[in-house]
């Protein structure tokens, strides 16, 4: 069987959002799919890493976009029922009960099966986030770079 290409746009910072998109990005990759997920705007929260990163030459809006934002896939947030915080942690509990692979793992598992992981750049630029405050190792391009890897998948997915 010849493997196809998928791409996934990561769009929304929602734990339970980027969650899908790691599970379906890993399941095409257990298939021999190549797979490159796109993270632009709120998705780049998923790459960030968990602790503080001391960055310069940010104004004062990016600076408080980067207070404000959440940093690191442990600390997203739910798209519905997030009760202050607390719809995260009950998730993760009843995830952790049915066996489910949490986030961190599955952004690991995606990595070691070679899933591409680009950061949009030009959002990168306007939610004023750099390079040292994202993940080790993932790839930077902008959109024209997608919309190539695009041209040659079978599947597109928009999260």
């Amino acid at each position: 069987m010849e493997s196809t290409r998928k791409t996934i746009i990561v769009f929304s910072g929602d734990f339970d959002k980027v969650m899908a998109a790691f599970i379906i990005a890993n399941g095409a990759a257990a298939m021999d799919d190549e797979v490159t997920m796109f993270f632009t705007f709120w998705g780049l929260n998923a790459l960030r890493k968990d602790q503080h990163v001391a960055t310069s030459g940010k104004t004062p809006l990016q600076k408080m976009f980067g207070a404000m934002m959440p940093r690191g896939p442990k600390k997203l947030q739910l798209s519905k029922m997030n009760f202050a915080g607390a719809g995260p942690k009950m998730m993760q509990r009843v995830m952790r009960q049915q066996n489910v692979m949490p986030l961190p793992e599955l952004i690991a598992t995606a990595r070691e099966q070679g899933i591409k992981l680009v950061a949009c750049t030009m959002s990168m630029d306007v939610m004023g986030l750099r390079k040292e405050e994202l993940l080790d190792d993932i790839e930077y391009a902008g959109v024209a770079s997608y919309l190539g890897d695009a041209d040659e998948s079978n599947v597109n997915l928009f999260i």
